[in-house]
């Protein structure tokens, strides 16, 4: 319980939230519960705090958790050395910074044997204290009497003195918040190529950074990230520096006090200890610092990216013809029904060096009608927009019995990742990877989000360097974020696949296989009650899924609902006031209208909840998610020799950074909208201009040919 105080205390303080919130947040994640179910169903508990809020506070805590591990480390150390105080004691219990901890440690830190670790060995550390006190007009003749033993002459008893000066300088914590200020003040990074790499392929990409150097400060994720990048693939020398000169001077006047000889030896043990020890030290901590603000950024934006494609538009159980388009081998073509179960898959070949387009044409004729295709899915890879031409001729005179299908590209990024997977060969044993692939593509039509989960985050290819940040923290955060978004849309008990389940709040991998075994064996579900007949599902696990988990046409509508099983009895009491049924109660807005929410709340049920409740019986089950649109490129352009500056084009987000959106505009290389091009306004955070597969006009400002890039704006585009 001191604990929980503490880190409440310490955690409001940090994300400017009320300690009654936090302290009970911290309290219902102790208990198990998740950050969906938390944000959706304990807002009376929490005061009303979001997602996001409730993310930091679980992201906020872990870290102090971490640290409190540490300092149980760092007192069982220092106290088996016999080196334990009172004061020394308090400092540690009251400290939850790690910098500050590691600097209150570091004297007592059990480390290689150093330079100052033998000198102490040799008995000199008397010297050196004497030395400090700079006292000694005559130091050498001071040293005379520590000639002994394995302490030669003078000169090694004066130089072992430095060197403990120099280690105690590099240790204290004045010395080295002194410096650490400099860096943040001042610090550079630096960039240098090496000399052997420069003319080679793989340093090409990097010639921006041959020569760079910028205010560490002021240095953007994206660049340090690349000059790292650069510098593990051994083509880049990247050194964090300040006046050096400037800051063993400052270092000095703390220690030297007038002139004379022991002044000097002091002043050389303090420049000593400043650039064999404690420089180094600090460019290191700031290298990682910056490097771990870096990733902080990007990991975000590879986030809010991902929380983007997983919540795009879906098509809805509809039968789909699923397209992976190519040249040379063929069109993979798959027929599904409304469930994305596989029908027929065959390969067309309507495209050169082949060019069967006739037979293909015929062929795709036949699949429509044969399996009632009502939408048809084609990837957006090579030949994509080929392939989209050629399916719209197939389907000019052709309407079937069902109507003209609807044509759609959708991104396959991961659509391969997918295909060669464990899950994939257990879904289709029997089929190619070239099969998996195409049925991924006609299922992300009909609900990405419910397709891309089963592939890892970093293969869907909307991340800016996502293989160079911390890989932990990026999968914590990816994860979060896919849970985040299965619990948003809410997910249908009878339909969801094992690995959809799994990201419900509470579930998890065995629980989720124990669904779809309990399916299996006794049919759909009826009631979410009949959850608790599945093994291993207790009440605890209960709770958290229950309101996240639908059944369309179950006896019971709020079970297809947002309405939580806790809830049930104040939906009935409401309705059986009105003197209604439930389903009544959600078919007639006059009935609702007649209910004042106020006279149900109770200790435990509070004006959040009620209106949470009264929103779903509006809409009951709605998904958050917006309607799906078809897109059209300029049929006049096709390659990047058509483009000219000025041209006004049409296009896709297909990928958004903190530099800016990359846009699809049908030439088989996208563009780039650089930040300062996305909108008439100043633009600090791209994806609060642009989202994921958005449809936008762009203007070309910019072709280069030799390097393949092209530059676009949206500066005027928004009316147009």
């Amino acid at each position: 319980m001191e604990q929980i105080r503490i880190f409440t205390q310490l955690i409001s303080s940090e994300l400017h939230m009320p300690e009654h919130g936090v302290e009970n947040t911290l309290k219902l994640l102790d208990e198990g519960c998740t950050i969906p179910f938390i944000s959706r169903y304990r807002k009376e508990r929490t005061g009303g705090l979001d997602e996001v809020q409730i993310t930091a506070i679980s992201d906020r805590l872990e870290r102090l958790q971490e640290i409190a591990k540490r300092k149980e480390t760092v007192v069982k150390t220092i106290t088996e050395a016999g080196k334990m105080t009172a004061d020394l004691q308090k400092r540690i219990d009251d400290c939850w910074e790690t910098t500050v901890l590691e600097d209150i440690y570091l004297p007592y830190k059990p480390k290689r044997r150093t330079r100052a670790q033998v000198a102490r060995e040799q008995g000199l550390e008397p010297l050196a204290q004497l030395l400090m006190l700079q006292r000694e007009s005559h130091p050498e003749q001071a040293a005379k009497r520590f000639v002994v033993g394995d302490v030669s002459d003078i000169a090694s008893a004066l130089q072992g003195a430095q060197d403990i000066i120099a280690e105690q300088v590099s240790e204290e914590e004045r010395s080295r918040n002194q410096v650490r200020a400099a860096f943040r003040r001042e610090a550079f990074i630096i960039s240098k190529v090496v000399k052997a790499k420069k003319d080679t392929d793989e340093a090409a990409k990097y010639s921006d950074y041959f020569d760079w150097e910028e205010p560490l400060r002021r240095c953007s994720s994206h660049r340090l990230l690349a000059m790292r990048r650069g510098e593990d693939e051994g083509i880049l020398r990247v050194s964090i520096t300040i006046d050096n000169e400037e800051a063993v001077s400052r270092l000095q006047r703390n220690y030297i006090h007038g002139n004379g000889a022991c002044q000097r030896l002091v002043a050389e043990a303090v420049e000593d200890g400043y650039k064999r020890l404690l420089c180094p030290s600090i460019e290191t901590e700031f290298a990682n610092s910056s490097k771990e603000k870096a990733d902080e950024e990007a990991i975000k934006v590879f986030t809010e990216n991902l929380r983007q494609l997983l919540l795009g538009a879906p098509l809805g159980q509809k039968r789909v013809m699923g397209i992976d388009p190519g040249f040379r081998t063929g069109c993979k073509v798959v027929c599904l029904d409304a469930q994305g179960n596989l029908l027929h898959h065959e390969a067309i070949f309507p495209h050169p060096p082949v060019n069967h387009r006739m037979q293909a044409t015929i062929h795709v004729q036949q699949m429509v009608e044969q399996y009632h295709v009502e939408a048809i899915a084609i990837g957006n890879g090579t030949a994509s927009r080929e392939t989209k031409e050629f399916v719209e001729d197939c389907l000019s005179n052709e309407t079937g019995k069902h109507g003209k299908p609807q044509v759609f590209v959708v991104s396959e990024d991961g659509a391969s990742v997918y295909s060669a997977s464990k899950l994939a060969r257990e879904e289709f044993p029997d089929e190619d990877v070239t099969v998996r692939g195409a049925v991924s593509i006609g299922r992300r039509l009909m609900d990405p989000l419910a397709e891309l989960v089963k592939i890892d985050p970093k293969s869907i290819g909307v991340g800016q360097y996502q293989h160079d940040v911390d890989q932990t923290k990026l999968k914590h955060s990816l994860d979060q974020t896919v849970e985040s978004c299965v619990n948003l849309v809410g997910v249908n008990l009878n339909t969801a696949s094992q690995h959809l389940l799994m990201y419900v709040s509470g579930l998890g991998a065995t629980l989720a296989k124990n669904i779809v075994d309990y399916r299996k064996e006794n049919g759909a579900f009826t009631s979410r009650a009949q959850l608790k007949k599945v093994p291993r599902l207790g009440p605890a696990a209960y709770q958290q899924c229950a309101g996240f988990l639908r059944i369309p046409q179950a006896k019971n509508p709020l079970d297809n609902s947002a309405v939580h099983p806790e809830s049930y009895g104040i939906v009935e009491q409401m309705a059986k006031d009105c003197q209604c049924t439930v389903s009544d109660l959600i078919n007639d807005k006059e009935k609702r209208a007649q209910i004042d929410i106020k006279r149900y709340v109770t200790t435990e049920v509070g004006l959040p909840t009620l209106t949470d409740i009264m929103k779903e019986l509006e809409k009951p089950g709605r998904d958050p998610r917006e309607q799906i649109e078809e897109f059209e490129f300029d049929p006049n352009v096709q390659t990047i020799d058509d483009l000219q500056e000025g041209m006004e084009l049409p296009g896709i987000v297909t990928n958004i950074t903190n530099f800016g959106a990359f846009v699809d505009i049908g030439v088989h290389q996208d563009g780039l909208v650089h930040i300062s091009q996305l909108a008439d306004k100043y633009v600090s955070d791209p994806t609060k201009v642009v989202r994921l597969h958005q449809h936008v006009k762009v203007r070309v400002i910019g072709i280069d040919l030799r390097r393949n890039r092209i530059s676009l704006s949206m500066k005027g585009m928004a009316d147009r």
